[in-house]
């Protein structure tokens, strides 16, 4: 095996190696800035060559996107791995594709089909590899290389000192893509089908959040004009989390996909309520869906007088009789309900049609059909026996007069909260169908609740999803204990479920302490484990926040200072003011990861909520090199025990 030291002397010969590749490098980055100015003066005189309006329009959005997806990023290298194949030929291997003037590839995408080998290839099984070449890099600037030469059966794997570099480098700042140290069975994850639906059970540190963000920019890849239609949608569990992971698409040059929080994306009503735990969790119940369907399609009555409608010296007659059938046959019809409305009242006009037709001996002509649509009988009619309603009318006078079984939910307010503007959203769905994207990326779904999932299930009709989370981390009271049920849910239910239990970046010490929390959560996954051997652990009887924050500044990294939430005023005040220094409630630091990580008082974490253990089992979780553990009062019996690492 091959290793080019990071240090190299100084050398103008031409077959230095890592000079080759520097050189390689300035010539991908020209290449790249040609590609953008090619495109910025296509978009200048985009409506000079356009044939119409509409045209030069779309060219213009077009070429808008394709400028923001060549932008550089100096201190991102634009390759970070080459292949030698058994024919001589050479791939650099980045995350773009670059072209030189005639066309030809200097860097090939890492979505490409070429590029898979790249993470698939092996000692065992080359795949026409003879040297896989992964590159170091020091904010942009290369710096060294690593040779495996597979057709001599030689194989680092992560033995390899450039990819344990990558994979413990300090995390500042927001979530970096992971296209440089995918591993095989990632990858087998990250270039599924778009028709497959997936759920990752994903240990602590495995890389799951990642693998769904590189699936989507994968998708988007090598089914763009379908999804280019249809969309892609980002789901995670709070804003912090969103602003967290939101560089990992634009880097990879996808800036087309729309993220979401629940709650944003269910905003038919202001939420300004909140319900208490027992009310939350019978509104998330998916019996309550059963409840609402009732409420709305109940609302439809029976005719109790025939239509008599007046047209010029004529007057146009449909039985009371009639009009049952006609309402009975839309109803078996099964069509959304404002659907079903406007397939009625077209019903109605057609039999208006056929007596005028016979009377008059020709056809009434568009402006006829649409003035008789609007009849004054005709729309009575319509609403006396199929009323048209807003989602929010119909949960409003649910909520106020609640059927047998739904008591609790009666109220006094009209102050909407999160669960209700679920149920709205589900009356919306029962009222008219929604628009599908072509595929879902939901993160943390062990938190969905059933009508949640629903929610979701609306907006992938005729798409896939990928489904990440971990259920030793459900903290909702309605968090799942088995992923069938949430494909169930999600109406996925031939989704494949896909363990990931070797972490990458959370250190093996930190995953052992977490490990013996899982006896009492409630839930089976396989305990993780850890490529990480370093990292330090420590766990002090001590309140000294500011001491503990301060000897964490001395390291690199970020560090994250997780506590109940009702400590976050006070411990905020304690610890030294620095932007690498974030103190965060232990509620919104699932998905989130730090270099050093401080939990304060892991009694307060688990007495506030009755899922409070696997609150602790996330705080301990988002360490990626050390974790201190602070605390006054006794821990929790779980690790009680623990002795200072």
């Amino acid at each position: 095996m091959t290793r080019w030291e990071v240090t190299v002397p100084a050398s103008d010969l031409e077959d230095d190696p890592l000079e080759l590749e520097r050189a390689h490098l300035k010539t991908s980055r020209d290449a790249l800035k040609a590609m953008r100015e090619r495109a910025e003066a296509m978009f200048a005189v985009g409506d000079r060559v356009a044939g119409d309006a509409y045209t030069a329009e779309q060219l213009g959005r077009q070429m808008v996107q394709r400028i923001k997806e060549l932008a550089d990023n100096p201190d991102t290298p634009l390759f970070f791995g080459k292949l030698t194949m058994d024919s001589h030929e050479r791939f650099h291997i980045g995350r773009r594709h670059v072209t030189d003037a005639a066309g030809e590839p200097l860097v090939l995408d890492w979505r490409a089909g070429l590029s898979r080998r790249f993470y698939q290839a092996s000692a065992r099984d080359p795949q026409g590899v003879a040297v896989r070449r992964r590159f170091g890099f020091a904010k942009g600037e290369l710096t060294g290389f690593e040779d495996e030469h597979l057709d001599r059966g030689e194989e680092l794997g992560t033995a390899s000192a450039i990819l344990t570099a990558e994979i413990e480098r300090p995390r500042v700042g927001p979530m970096r893509d992971i296209v440089a140290t995918i591993q095989p069975d990632q990858d087998v994850l990250v270039r599924a089908d778009l028709d497959e639906t997936i759920c990752v059970q994903g240990a602590p540190g495995t890389g799951k959040t990642a693998v769904g963000l590189h699936r989507a920019a994968y998708l988007l890849y090598e089914y763009r004009e379908r999804l280019r239609r249809s969309g892609v949608l980002i789901v995670g569990p709070n804003r912090t989390f969103l602003r967290y992971i939101g560089d990992v698409l634009p880097a990879l040059g996808e800036i087309e996909v729309e993220q979401s929080t629940m709650d944003d994306l269910l905003d038919r009503v202001p939420v300004k309520g909140v319900d208490p735990p027992g009310v939350a969790a019978l509104k998330h119940d998916p019996r309550i869906a059963e409840a609402l369907h009732a409420a709305l399609w109940g609302r439809i009555g029976e005719p109790t007088a025939p239509i008599v409608v007046p047209d010029g010296s004529y007057r146009w007659r449909i039985d009371e009789g009639v009009l049952k059938r006609l309402i009975r046959s839309v109803r078996e019809e099964g069509p959304a309900y404002a659907v079903g409305r406007e397939r009625l009242r077209a019903r109605v006009v057609g039999l208006l049609q056929r007596q005028a037709e016979s009377r008059r001996a020709e056809s009434p002509s568009d402006a006829w059909l649409r003035r008789m649509g609007k009849a004054k009988p005709v729309t009575e009619f319509l609403d006396s026996c199929w009323p048209a309603v807003k989602p929010e009318q119909v949960v409003a006078a649910f909520l106020a007069e609640p059927p047998d079984g739904f008591e609790l939910l009666k109220r006094a307010t009209t102050r909407w909260t999160a669960a209700d503007a679920v149920l709205v959203d589900e009356v919306a769905g029962m009222m008219d169908r929604m628009p599908s994207f072509g595929h879902i990326v939901i993160d943390e779904a062990q938190d969905l609740s059933p009508m949640q999932a629903r929610a979701l299930a609306r907006r992938s009709t005729h798409g896939s999803l990928t489904v990440l989370g971990d259920l030793a981390q459900g903290t909702t009271p309605w968090a799942a204990r088995d992923w069938r049920d949430v494909l169930a849910d999600l109406d996925k239910e031939s989704g494949q479920v896909v363990p990931l239990s070797t972490g990458f970046r959370v250190p093996e010490k930190v995953i052992e302490l977490a490990n013996r929390l899982l006896a009492r959560l409630d839930v089976e996954v396989p305990p993780a484990t850890s490529l990480r051997a370093d990292g330090s652990l420590e766990i002090r009887e001590s309140g000294d926040v500011a001491g503990a924050v301060a000897g964490l500044l001395a390291r690199e990294g970020s560090i994250g200072v997780i506590v109940a939430d009702a400590s976050v005023s006070s411990v905020r005040a304690l610890a030294p003011e620095d932007q690498r220094v974030d103190v965060v409630p232990v509620t919104l630091v699932k998905g989130l990861e730090y270099d050093h990580v401080l939990v304060v008082e892991p009694a307060d974490i688990v007495e506030a909520e009755e899922r409070g253990l696997h609150r602790l089992y996330v705080a301990l979780t988002r360490a990626v090199t050390s974790l201190t553990v602070l605390h006054t009062k006794p821990l929790p019996e779980a690790f009680a025990t623990t002795m200072a690492v």
